[in-house]
């Protein structure tokens, strides 16, 4: 039986030989910050496709579903408190994935499902289209929180956002209570966002853009951010300190030259954050209504 003080989070996205992308940001973070991680790899690859062409290994859709199965008569299924996913590998996988939610869900109704929908970025999809649509019809509906980029929200949607205010109309629309939107439009030049939904509450979390970031960032992002509302901390600190861990790093990494996150420098980063971020209150479509 797991004695850790911090829920168990099981981890489904890609893994990576080397670098810090998917599995292998998430997990790492999840650790650093006290949670048991169960990692399922949906791909693997020796390093992330931006670096270069690579082997691609996908785990098959009857191997990955055949694990599934086992993780949900797992004897130690009653540990799990959150599932996070991100890069899947097929449409098959995205419907295993619910499977799991479904079957964790119905024991713990309480059960956080962080659902981050990697499938593009402002060139275009890089998953199948099926792969997509999956996504969007199978998880998305399960989501406790969604974390979309602003292409990913645009391509859900079927919208262009081009505000916030447009941001926010189409993340109410995709049906989460709570969603995290990253690459949101700041409002301070020379900067980036993530915008956070939830409620009646609107929040603009915004720090200095870092040129050519390395990749990873989103998948360290919704890692940082579950634990920190696993922590049971209010919505504003936990969006406010998941965005400056995830900017210190990227600007540590920076400063560095590396192609690559340096998680293994920067634990400090993820626990301790001290960079600033500047956060807002947004004007939410509910407080424009009459009660």
């Amino acid at each position: 039986m797991n004695e850790s003080g911090k829920g168990t989070v099981i981890v489904i996205s890609s893994h990576v030989v080397r670098g810090t992308v998917g599995n292998r940001a998430a997990v790492f973070a999840l650790e650093t910050l006290g949670h048991p991680v169960w990692a399922l790899p949906t791909v693997i690859l020796p390093w992330h496709p931006g670096h270069g062409r690579a082997t691609r290994v996908a785990i098959s859709s009857d191997d990955f579903d055949a694990i599934i199965a086992d993780l949900i008569r797992a004897p130690w299924r009653g540990e799990v408190k959150a599932v996070l996913s991100g890069y899947l590998g097929s449409a098959a996988q995205a419907r295993s994935v619910a499977r799991l939610v479904e079957s964790l869900r119905a024991d713990n109704p309480d059960l956080l499902y962080m659902c981050d929908p990697v499938c593009g970025d402002d060139r275009g999809l890089y998953v199948p289209e099926e792969t997509a649509v999956a996504i969007r019809d199978s998880l998305i509906p399960l989501a406790s929180i969604a974390t979309p980029n602003r292409f990913e929200l645009a391509w859900l949607t079927g919208t262009a956002p081009e505000t916030n205010a447009a941001i926010i109309d189409a993340a109410l629309s995709l049906g989460p209570q709570r969603m995290l939107v990253t690459s949101a439009l700041p409002m301070m030049a020379g900067s980036t966002g993530n915008l956070y939904l939830s409620g009646r509450s609107a929040l603009l979390a915004e720090h200095r853009m870092v040129p050519n970031p390395p990749n990873g960032t989103g998948d360290l992002l919704a890692a940082i951010f579950l634990s920190r509302l696993m922590e049971n901390l209010d919505e504003e600190r936990a969006l406010s300190t998941a965005t400056a861990s995830v900017f210190e790093i990227v600007a540590r990494t920076a400063k560095r030259g590396a192609d690559e996150l340096t998680l293994e420098q920067d634990a400090s980063s993820i626990s301790t954050p001290m960079a600033m971020v500047n956060m807002r209150r947004l004007l939410h479509p509910a407080q424009t209504r009459r009660p």
